[in-house]
């Protein structure tokens, strides 16, 4: 079945969002994972759960990404879940930084657009002010999830 985007994409930028949208990945649930968020957004049904199992020097090894809802949501959830694999939850902490960024239009560095890479591709998104909201959600779970991670190893 053909899945059609409720926003029109063009470009480079617009096939990377679609290719992430008809082709999520990191979707297989985890059994057991370290860090795990789930985030809601009731005003338009999207829904997003996070998974993450570390490795033993505490980087992000294997990632679970189910989301629901709009293809922002879906795109930006399944190149979130990529871009964390391998990563501390320092430079993920670093990741979210900069995305926030690019979302709310700042001036981003040739450093931060590297950073970013294949997520710089979202930046279409602030074309439609009331869905960057959509592209942030999985955001939102992630430094939830870390905050939560945070936390639990303190105890």
């Amino acid at each position: 079945m053909t899945q059609f985007s409720d926003v029109a994409f063009d470009g480079l930028y617009g096939a990377a969002i679609m290719d992430h949208y008809r082709n999520p990945r990191h979707r297989d649930p985890l059994p057991s994972a370290d860090m795990s968020a789930h985030e809601f957004n009731p005003f338009c049904g999207d829904e997003v759960t996070l998974q993450a199992q570390l490795d033993e020097a505490g980087r992000f090894a294997r990632i679970s990404s189910q989301s629901q809802g709009c293809s922002i949501i879906q795109a930006s959830a399944s190149m979130m879940a990529e871009g964390m694999e391998g990563k501390s939850a320092e430079e993920l902490e670093e990741l979210a930084r900069l995305f926030r960024e690019l979302m709310q239009g700042r001036e981003m560095s040739d450093e931060g657009l590297a950073i970013l890479r294949d997520l710089a591709a979202l930046q279409v998104v602030r074309q439609y002010p009331v869905r960057i909201k959509c592209a942030l959600l999985p955001w939102t779970a992630l430094e939830e999830g870390l905050d939560e991670l945070r936390r639990s190893q303190r105890v």
